[in-house]
């Protein structure tokens, strides 16, 4: 009987030895052997006898010890073992029934996915608002200047997500800056809401001087030798003679059908010559990325030359700005706008020479200090040159001296060009969302809606032409030379940022003749966005699969897979349907 509860005593700690990662086969043996001593038959009073009397004691010791270990393995884990054991059994009581997939998708604890990202966003905006109220008081309050400012930003933001998400099956995307445009537009016409949302002008006319800056900077780092040197002549050809052809042509029409004078004629063309890079370069990555027309670099002309075309029509821009607002004869306002230019690309070299070498590159955060440094000269260049009285010398200068920091930083050009695109991300939504404020339905003149978009559209017939001319002898085909043609007409980015420069200049002068002229060209800039820029990204999704070619490797595979699956050849790149 004693043995009994002797082997049911071993038996319990050998499963907690088992718990604590023991050998219990020792103890098993030692009980397995008394068995068989006492089985043998010992007679008692013999030493053998007494021999087994201690072994009976060392039993009655062994039980103890048992039973001690079975009372400490209820104590807490102490070994990795059990530890794992314990864990998994807690894990197994604490676990909740599973939830639903649409449960967890919005009732998550904590929050996730579009439930937190809302409640993000919503607090980011509300803190925003609480820390500029707690600073300026009234001025955020509505009808206050910071109120408007905020008001517009967001709804500028909210209106260009809300585009990004109109997507139509087998056409490209909407540009985003649709949205912001017309969010601005929206926030001025609205009765009620035009009361609580008011800006002053001195405010709208720096931000947008700043989000000018910005857009100078990333073209003049936009610019690439390599790609110049690459495309050369043709490069060249497709960035002046449109640009050109056009400002000179809705000079002569606006000057005669607007009734604008010759000065504020090419100020209207230069407007509206640039093409947006804004649309031009989503769309061409798009194509580039399917392989349309790479093997024939269309998409790598088009976006070298945007950048140049931009420049130039920047440049001619602020040339004739300078001698519209200068006092004196015309033989003085022509030397005083040579003066401006050289003087704003003398100024330019000196600061990229400077911006190339400091700061130097064994300081620590180099791109966040060459960034802040080219910001700092760009927007100090703009604003600068108003104050010397040169207003057209400032926008040269931030182009050139991005161009020659840009090049000088062969290794953190890239860098740098990132974190202005951060800047722009900023202030696009404030310069489109200004721009769209601008404009009154109220104080439009039909006369001047109508004629603008017959200037606009005269002389978008005119580019077409000249560009098919300039690209005639590119060794490019009927289809490609088209393509080309219709992708050098989507206008945004430029005119929205120089489109009120001449007014908010016409506004500091308090002459109502002046504003009137510049009233006009911001109209017609803001028409020029309006049609444009859609149709524009339209024709370049739609035209692009069907005029342009795809490589011709990548034509065969697609052919022997289809065959190897049974389905016919590949169809060729100009079907019914686009890819995009």
């Amino acid at each position: 009987m004693m043995r009994a509860e002797l082997r049911d005593c071993v038996r319990v700690r050998d499963v907690t030895q088992q718990h604590r990662g023991s050998r219990p086969a020792e103890a098993m043996d030692k009980v397995d052997g008394m068995d068989s001593g006492d089985a043998a038959g010992t007679e008692p009073g013999t030493p053998a006898a007494l021999a087994g009397a201690h072994t009976e004691e060392l039993k009655d010791v062994a039980v103890r010890k048992a039973e001690i270990a079975v009372g400490r393995s209820e104590s807490p884990v102490v070994t990795e073992e059990t530890t794992f054991l314990n864990e998994s059994a807690a894990d197994a009581v604490r676990q909740p029934a599973e939830p639903s997939k649409g449960c967890t998708r919005f009732c998550a604890c904590p929050p996730a996915g579009l439930l937190a990202s809302s409640v993000t966003k919503v607090t980011m905006a509300l803190l925003l608002f609480g820390v500029v109220w707690s600073i300026t008081g009234s001025q955020c309050l509505p009808g206050g200047n910071l109120f408007g400012i905020l008001v517009l930003l967001i709804c500028a933001v909210v209106g260009g997500k809300l585009v990004g998400l109109i997507k139509i099956p087998t056409l490209p995307p909407l540009p985003p800056l649709l949205g912001m445009l017309l969010a601005g537009f929206l926030l001025r016409n609205i009765p009620v809401i035009t009361d609580a949302i008011r800006i002053d002008f001195h405010w709208s006319a720096s931000l947008r001087n700043i989000a000018l800056a910005i857009i100078l900077t990333r073209a003049g780092l936009g610019l690439d030798p390599k790609a110049l040197r690459k495309l050369k002549a043709v490069c060249l050809r497709l960035a002046i003679g449109p640009c050109t052809a056009e400002a000179c042509a809705i000079a002569v029409l606006s000057h005669f059908m607007l009734n604008l004078p010759w000065i504020w004629g090419f100020i209207l063309g230069f407007v509206l010559a640039a093409v947006s890079p804004a649309v031009v370069v989503p769309s061409m990555l798009l194509l580039q990325k399917e392989g349309y027309g790479v093997e024939q670099g269309v998409p790598t002309l088009l976006m070298a030359a945007g950048s140049f075309d931009d420049i130039l029509a920047i440049t001619g821009f602020t040339t004739c700005v300078g001698m519209a607002f200068a006092t004196g004869s015309t033989l003085y306002n022509v030397f005083r706008g040579i003066m401006e230019v050289a003087g704003g690309t003398i100024a330019g070299v000196a600061l990229g020479f400077f911006l190339r070498f400091f700061p130097s590159k064994e300081q620590e955060d180099l791109v966040m200090r060459r960034s802040f440094l080219l910001l700092g000269f760009s927007i100090f260049a703009v604003f600068g040159s108003h104050v010397a009285g040169f207003p057209g010398s400032g926008g040269l200068c931030t182009l050139v001296l991005a161009f020659l920091a840009g090049v000088g930083w062969a290794d953190s050009k890239g860098s740098v060009a990132n974190v202005v695109g951060r800047a722009w991300d900023v202030f696009q939504p404030l310069l489109f969302g200004l721009i769209g404020a601008e404009i009154s339905v109220s104080s439009l003149n039909p006369s001047t809606v109508g004629l603008g978009v017959a200037v606009l559209c005269t002389a978008l017939v005119l580019r077409v032409l000249v560009t098919f001319l300039m690209v005639m002898f590119a060794g490019f085909n009927f289809k490609e030379k088209l393509f080309v043609s219709l992708a050098w007409v989507p206008k945004a980015t430029v005119q929205a940022a120089i489109g009120s420069v001449a007014l908010d200049m016409a506004r500091t002068k308090q002459d109502p003749e002046l504003e009137r002229y510049g009233m006009d060209v911001l109209t017609v800039a803001f028409l020029a966005i309006l049609i444009t820029a859609p149709i524009g990204a339209l024709v370049i999704g739609l035209a692009g699969p069907r005029l342009l070619q795809r490589p011709k490797t990548e034509l065969r595979e697609n052919g022997e897979a289809g065959i190897s699956r049974g389905e016919g050849p590949a169809q060729p790149s100009n079907s019914n349907e686009s890819t995009i």
